[in-house]
Order: C-alpha cells, then sequence, then structure tokens
C-alpha cells in the first residue's frame, strides 16, 4: 500500500487506494429526471410514449415514433434546499445553479415501398445532464456522547508510530495519513513511545457535550451521452438501441468544526480543531440500451426497455488539513497547523452501477392526449468495486449487498392538447437504494408544465419540485453520527424544439 510513484510538480503523489464507500457507489448509480420541458413535466413517464428527445433515454425504441427531423435544447435552474436537525438543532442552506441540461437531435429516414414492412430508420444523439452534483448542506448542534477523536482512533489503531513519525507523509497510506493527522494535532497520543506502539488514546477531554459543525459544498456532473437508432415494424412494432458514453466530474469540499469547553486537564487536551477534505472524482464510463415498443391498438400502447449495467473508470484526488487548539492548567493556548500541502492523486479503479428494466403503458387519447405509466427496477446491491479480487475492495462490497436493496420507480405523466396549446402534469416515485430507509430515504416528485407549438417551432416550459430524506454519517467510521437532512428541490426548465 505504498506510494508507487512521486510526480515531478510540487505537492502531488501517486498512491494505490484511499477509502471508498458504500455512498460513492449509490452517487453514480442514480440517476434525476432531467431532460427536456416536456419530458420533465410528465416525470419522465415515456417508456411507451416516445416521440421526444429525452424519451430515448428511457427507451432506445421511443425515436422511431418521430415523424420528422428534429432538434432541440434545454436550460434548467435549479434551486435545492437542505434543512437539518443534528441532535435538535435546526439549520438549513441552499445552492441555486443554472445549467445546459440537454441538447440532442434526431433524423427521420422513411420508407415509402409499400411493399417493405420497414417503415422508416431513425438514427439520433441526446446529451442530457443525468444529476446535477451541485449542493450545499450545513449542520450544527451539540453531540452528547461523540467526538471527533473517534474517528482518529478508529484509523491510527493498529498503525506503528514509527511509520507515522519517521515516514515521508507522502510515502504513507490513507490509513497511516489519518493516524498522522490525529497525532501531529495531539488529537489522539501513543500509549507508549515505543516506535513499535500500535495503540492510541483519545487527547480530548471527557465530559460529552461536544459542539460540531459539518458543511459541506458540492459541485459538478454526471451526464450521458447516448448515440440513438431505431427502426418501426408496420407501424406497429417499434425497436431501438443506444450506446451511451458517460462523464462524470464531481468536487466535494466539506469541513468538520468541533469545540467543548470541558474542565481542563494538567496536559494539554483539545479545545476546538477544524478538520477539512477536498475531494475531486473525475472519469467517464459506458452502457448500452436495448427498447421496444408495441402498438397494441390505435390507443394503447406497451413498452419494454433495459439499460445494461454502466462501467465506470474514476481517478480520485484528495488533499486534508487539520487546525487544532490545546489547553491546559495553567499553560498557555497552543495552535497547530496540521497541513501537509499535499494532494494525494489515486490509481484508477472500476465502479459497475446496476442494470435497470423498465416497464411501460401508455394510453392516447386521438390528438387530445395521452396518460402514460412507467416503472422501473434497479438492484442498487449489484453495484461493484472492481477488481472484485481486489483485498482494497472485497469487504466494501460486501457493504454494499449488506446494505442497498432492489429500487422500484414509479412514474406517472398526462397531457391534454387544446390546439397548439399542451397542458402537463406527473408524479414520480422512487424507494430507497438503502435496507434502512433511512440514509437515503424514499423519494417525492410533482411536475407540472406547459407547451405551444408555433409548426416548426415548439416552447415548452416546466417545473418539478422534489423531495427527499436522508441521514448520512459525517464520517464512514469512528464518528459515525449525522444529521436528519430534508432536501427540498426545485426546478424551472425551458426547452426550445425546431423541426429540421
Amino acid at each position: 500500500m505504498k506510494k508507487i510513484l512521486f510526480l515531478l510538480i510540487t505537492g502531488l503523489t501517486v498512491s494505490v487506494s484511499h477509502s471508498q464507500e458504500v455512498s460513492d457507489a449509490v452517487r453514480y448509480a442514480q440517476d434525476n429526471i432531467t431532460g427536456t420541458a416536456r419530458f420533465r413535466a410528465m416525470s419522465g413517464a415515456f417508456g411507451a410514449v416516445g416521440g421526444d428527445l429525452s424519451s430515448i433515454s428511457v427507451n432506445p425504441a421511443g425515436s422511431a415514433i418521430f415523424l420528422n427531423n428534429q432538434t432541440g435544447i434545454t436550460f434548467s435552474n435549479q434551486n435545492i434546499k437542505n434543512n437539518s436537525n443534528y441532535f435538535g438543532t435546526q439549520t438549513s442552506d441552499k445552492e441555486n445553479s443554472f445549467i445546459l441540461n440537454q441538447a440532442g437531435v434526431v433524423f427521420v429516414f422513411n420508407d415509402h415501398n409499400p411493399s417493405n414492412n420497414w417503415k422508416k430508420i431513425v438514427i439520433g444523439a441526446n446529451y442530457e445532464n443525468t444529476n446535477n452534483f451541485n449542493n450545499s448542506v450545513f449542520s450544527a448542534g451539540t453531540n452528547p456522547t461523540n467526538s471527533i477523536d473517534k474517528y482518529f482512533l478508529s484509523w491510527a489503531n493498529g498503525v506503528k508510530l514509527g511509520d507515522i513519525m519517521h515516514m515521508d507523509y507522502r510515502d504513507m497510506t490513507y490509513k497511516q495519513q489519518q493516524a498522522f493527522f490525529g497525532g501531529e494535532g495531539y488529537v489522539i497520543n501513543p500509549v507508549t513511545a515505543d516506535p513499535n506502539n500500535t495503540q492510541y488514546v483519545s487527547n480530548v477531554p471527557a465530559g460529552g457535550n461536544y459542539y460540531q459543525e459539518n458543511g459541506y459544498s458540492t459541485s459538478g456532473y454526471n451526464s450521458k451521452l447516448s448515440f440513438n437508432i431505431a427502426t418501426s415494424y408496420k407501424d406497429r412494432l417499434y425497436f431501438g438501441a443506444n450506446l451511451n458514453v458517460h462523464i462524470t466530474d464531481y468536487r466535494r469540499t466539506s469541513s468538520f468544526y468541533e469545540a467543548n469547553d470541558n474542565a481542563l486537564q494538567p496536559t494539554e487536551t483539545i479545545s476546538d480543531l477544524t478538520f477539512n477534505n477536498d475531494l475531486y472524482t473525475y472519469g467517464n464510463g459506458f452502457s448500452f440500451q436495448l427498447g421496444a415498443i408495441a402498438k397494441v391498438t390505435d390507443s394503447f400502447r406497451l413498452g419494454l426497455a433495459y439499460e445494461s449495467n454502466t462501467w465506470y473508470e474514476l481517478y480520485d484526488e484528495l488533499s486534508q488539513s487539520l487546525y487544532t487548539t490545546t489547553d491546559a492548567i495553567g499553560g498557555s493556548t497552543k495552535y497547530y497547523d496540521v497541513n501537509p500541502r499535499v494532494v494525494n492523486v489515486y490509481e484508477s479503479y472500476t465502479i459497475q452501477t446496476p442494470g435497470k428494466t423498465t416497464f411501460s403503458a401508455a394510453y392516447v387519447f386521438g390528438k387530445s392526449g395521452l396518460i402514460s405509466v412507467d416503472y422501473s427496477i434497479k438492484d442498487y446491491s449489484n453495484s461493484k468495486f472492481k477488481p472484485t479480487s481486489d483485498p482494497r475492495f472485497r469487504g466494501l462490497n460486501n457493504d454494499i449487498s449488506d446494505q442497498l436493496t432492489t429500487a422500484g420507480e414509479l412514474r406517472v405523466g398526462a397531457e391534454y392538447k387544446i390546439k397548439q396549446l399542451s397542458l402537463r402534469g406527473g408524479y414520480r416515485f422512487e424507494a430507497s437504494p438503502y435496507k434502512n430507509g433511512t440514509t437515503i430515504g424514499d423519494l417525492n416528485s410533482y411536475s407540472g408544465g406547459l407547451g405551444y407549438n408555433f409548426g416548426g417551432t415548439r416552447v415548452d416550459l416546466a417545473y418539478s419540485y422534489l423531495e427527499r430524506k436522508s441521514n448520512q454519517g459525517f464520517f464512514t467510521q469512528g464518528l459515525t453520527d449525522g444529521a436528519n437532512i430534508t432536501s427540498k428541490l426545485n426546478n424551472v426548465s425551458l426547452t426550445l424544439l425546431f423541426e429540421l
């Protein structure tokens, strides 16, 4: 687990591994309802409807419903507010962002030969921002029992004192680095000064009632570029396939603060500290989709689509710093700055996210409107860090299997047309991907919108509201207490569509 290479750029190292988490797998496995304003207004229930650029992302056969060439672009404004409750203390934080949400094009090639049952071939490409990571959460409160010392102790116990005293920080494993921070910041002390010592004790005064703040902000995106081909048979059966390229760019900056006014000791003890972590993850992946739509009658349609696992190759960069203040009876206040000013650049690793199957049905009321229902199933416990035989990931993959479960997603949408004007609405429910149902809770979302057809040009507007609760520990080990978060997301999308 040593660093294997030192880069010539000052402050950068290449490392074998750091501590990936179950939440990392969930982050890249989850998709939000994005895409065109029409798609969002109807909560993404397009698996048997088709005829929309974003319907391709649900069922690739949907492009075969198009009658004419079409291109479109969508912009969205997202506002998310997070209300936090940490041991009874209420706080809130919010983030607003404006993004290019979708852009796509389809080309329809009709075969007018009456003897040919294959009536058309459609090719297309569509880009969607499947997950906007721009977010900000702040939690604060008084923890009656647990201190950040438990985090550093959980990493340090088992690490030789000589390794963190005499080894260059850039040559340490992630576990050794966390022990180094705890020791250099006087959060923990070795039981003995023997270089072979592997046991440590807390330097935080006992007594509980530790005031803690945890704030983090995230930015970036997870996007999907789909290359689509579809065809129709007798205008009754529609088949399609996608090849998808996924791109991710995720940044997370977090800062944990703790203070206490417990009784001073004859020796130095911690009175307050700030622990900062900056993570940058980037990479790409690929997947494929297959789909079919059957026009059972002129009004009733059924759809079936399968999206494969997505295989991501990801890279992580991490920097950390710790600032502590100590006091002692009759002594002076001391300040410790533990900042190696090093960015750990880790070897690439692979995440395999689970596949998804979608069943759909729609009823079309001639030219007056439609109602549509989609139901998708995704088994999050099939997420894996690879290679699975690697000792780094064996325990983590077991945690994924133990903590995650199969989750269903229901989407319902409706549209009613009054001449050139279209009125739309939708509802979406997604079950928690966690077995406990609380780490990330169930999702409920409502949407609505309207559109106006000018002939060769169409303008669509959508509004959607989403609410979800969660409770994730500030740290994955040691101090695992977390705040109860209620997230409320408001989104407004505008789409411009043009027939070519």
